[in-house]
């Protein structure tokens, strides 16, 4: 599973990384990385708008992974692990996340996401807005707006691929640029 798990996160890189992490997912490293990564943009230089939306859009990612996590019961790892990883590129900033989830979600994910990368600037907010007044809330407290705001934010496509781990489970690999200017 270890192997997996490697070539899954090898496929998360792109750029020269500031922050990058694989493991146990929870609140304490959720709260540490993003403390991290205010630290790392200041180091960086990293202009103040351009900061606030990485870090924001940050946020956003490691939600979805902390909530979205699905548990793996024959686990030789840890079942909540997952990955993240922020890389600088030419144009700004590469943000990659890294989860299980269970293959029954697989194809309403990649309809939502597909959904969300069809739409234009303005679809999208009309689409946040709908589904704020319009969607019930999962036990996991996302309506799916959580991916819908990270295209608002980036003004990017959400770039994503599902590693198929065995017949029960894919890993679920979300990215997004963040663009420097």
């Amino acid at each position: 599973m270890s192997e997996f798990f490697s070539k899954c996160y090898e496929k998360m890189h792109k750029g020269a990384i500031l922050v990058a992490y694989k493991g146990e997912v929870n609140s304490n490293i959720i709260a540490d990385a993003l403390e991290l990564i205010e630290y790392k943009l200041t180091q960086e230089a990293v202009e103040t708008p351009v900061r606030k939306k990485l870090y924001n859009v940050m946020v956003e990612c490691l939600q979805n992974l902390y909530h979205h996590v699905d548990a793996i019961p024959d686990a030789v790892q840890d079942s909540s692990f997952g990955a993240f990883i922020i890389s600088k590129v030419d144009n700004g900033f590469y943000l990659s996340t890294g989860n299980m989830i269970e293959a029954d979600k697989k194809s309403i994910l990649q309809g939502k996401i597909d959904k969300i990368n069809s739409l234009s600037k303005e679809e999208l907010k009309e689409f946040y807005k709908f589904v704020l007044n319009n969607q019930s809330f999962s036990d996991k407290g996302g309506g799916g707006l959580g991916l819908i705001d990270i295209a608002k934010k980036t003004g990017n496509k959400l770039n994503y691929e599902f590693i198929q781990y065995n017949d029960s489970y894919y890993f679920f690999i979300l990215s997004v640029l963040v663009n420097g200017r």
